[in-house]
C-alpha cells in the first residue's frame, strides 16, 4: 500500500509498550525505596506494585486530559493544579482506608508523604503531556514527522530529568522550602512560596493525618457549581464573564502573585485593541514569552549567585537598613522598564503594518 504521510507516522505501538515495560522498572525501584525504612518497611513490596498500578491508571488519565487541553488551547491553560488534587486524594484516601489500619497511627507521616510522592509521579506524566502535545500539535502544522518528535521528547525527558534536581538543590541552599509542619526541620527564614503544593500537602495531611474538614471542601464544590451557572448565564448575556478558575485562583494564591497577572493582562488588552490581528500582536506575544523565559533563567542565575558568594542580596545597589528606597526605586524602574518596551514594541508593530 502507498506510505502514508511523514506527518501521520508514529512510533510503532510495540516499541511503545516495550518502553511503559522498562519505565516500571525504575518506577517500582523509587516506590519500594521510599517505603523500604520507617513503619511501612513490610508493606513495602505489596504497596510499591500496588500503587504503580495506580500511577499507570492515574497518569494515563491526567496525560490525556492535559495532552487533550494543550493541543487544543495550549499548556499555559492545562488543568494541572486541578488533577493535582484529584490525584492526590485518590492516593490519600486509598492509603486511608486500606493501608493506614494495618500500618497504626505511628505510620501518619510516612504515609502522608508517600501519597505525595505517588502525586509527584502522577503530576510528571500531565506535564510531560503538555510537553509532548503542544510540541506534536506544532509538529502536525509543519509537516514534522511524529515518530522522530517522539525521540526527541524522550531525550528532553531524560535530559530535564538530569538538569532539575541540581536545580532544586540549588534553590534550596540559595532560599530554601518551607517543610511541612510536624517535621521538626528549621523553616528557611524567607522560603520560596510555594501555595499549589502547599494545597495538596494540606488535603494529603488532612486525609491521613490531622483530619480533613470536609465541609469547606464540600463549601468549596457548590461555590463552584454556582461560579459555572453564572459563568454561563453572563456569556448567554452577553455580559462580562466570571471564570471559576480565576475565582478559585485568587482565593489560594497570593496577591504578590496575581497582582502582577491583573496588571499585564490590562497592559496586554489595552496592546491588543491597537493591533488586533497580524505580525503586530505577535511581537507582544514574543516579548512576554521572552519574560517568562528570561525570569526563570535569571532566577536560577541569582540562586547561583547567593549561594557562591554567600550574600543573600548579591545584585543590592542599596543596603539592607534601606528597604523603602529599595522598594521604591525598584518599582519605579520596572515601570519606566515596562513604559519603554511597550513603546518600542508598538513601533516595531506599526513599522511592520501589524
Amino acid at each position: 500500500g502507498a506510505l502514508l504521510p511523514i506527518e501521520e507516522r508514529d512510533m510503532p505501538v510495540g516499541w511503545l509498550a516495550v518502553i511503559v515495560a522498562l519505565v516500571a522498572l525504575p518506577i517500582l525501584a523509587l516506590l519500594w525505596y521510599f517505603l523500604r525504612s520507617g513503619p511501612l518497611a513490610d508493606l513495602a513490596l505489596p504497596l510499591s506494585f500496588a500503587f504503580y498500578i495506580y500511577v499507570l491508571l492515574m497518569g494515563g488519565f491526567v496525560a490525556a486530559v492535559c495532552g487533550y487541553m494543550a493541543g487544543l488551547i495550549g499548556s499555559s491553560n492545562s488543568p494541572v493544579s486541578g488533577l493535582a488534587i484529584l490525584a492526590v486524594l485518590g492516593s490519600a484516601l486509598l492509603l486511608a482506608v486500606a493501608v493506614r489500619p494495618l500500618a497504626g497511627a505511628e505510620a501518619g507521616p510516612q504515609l502522608v508523604a508517600f501519597a505525595l510522592f505517588v502525586t509527584a509521579l502522577v503530576l510528571a506524566c500531565a506535564v510531560i503531556a503538555n510537553d509532548n502535545l503542544q510540541d506534536l500539535k506544532t509538529g502536525q502544522l509543519i509537516g514534522a514527522t511524529p515518530w522522530k518528535q517522539q525521540v526527541a521528547l524522550m531525550v528532553g525527558t531524560l535530559a530535564g530529568s538530569a538538569v532539575i534536581p541540581p536545580i532544586l538543590d540549588l534553590l534550596n541552599r540559595a532560599y530554601g522550602f518551607a517543610p511541612l509542619p510536624g517535621t521538626g526541620l528549621p523553616s528557611p527564614a524567607s522560603p520560596l512560596p510555594a501555595p499549589q503544593a502547599t494545597l495538596i500537602a494540606g488535603l494529603a495531611r488532612g486525609i491521613l493525618g490531622e483530619g480533613l474538614d470536609w465541609n469547606m471542601i464540600f463549601l468549596g464544590v457548590v461555590a463552584g457549581l454556582l461560579l459555572v451557572a453564572l459563568d454561563g448565564l453572563l456569556g448567554r448575556r452577553g455580559l462580562l464573564r466570571l471564570p471559576p478558575l480565576a475565582v478559585g485562583i485568587g482565593i489560594y494564591l497570593p496577591m504578590s502573585a496575581t497582582l502582577p497577572v491583573v496588571i499585564g493582562a490590562v497592559i496586554g488588552h489595552r496592546y491588543e485593541r491597537r493591533h488586533r490581528e497580524g505580525a503586530g500582536q505577535r511581537l507582544g506575544v514574543l516579548l512576554a514569552s521572552g519574560f517568562i523565559v528570561g525570569e526563570s533563567l535569571f532566577g536560577v542565575l541569582l540562586a547561583g549567585l547567593i549561594v557562591a558568594t554567600g550574600s543573600g542580596e548579591p545584585l543590592a545597589l542599596v543596603g539592607g537598613g534601606h528597604p523603602g528606597v529599595a522598594m521604591t526605586a525598584g518599582a519605579v524602574l520596572v515601570m519606566l522598564l515596562l513604559a519603554l518596551l511597550y513603546r518600542g514594541t508598538a513601533r516595531a508593530a506599526a513599522r511592520i503594518g501589524g
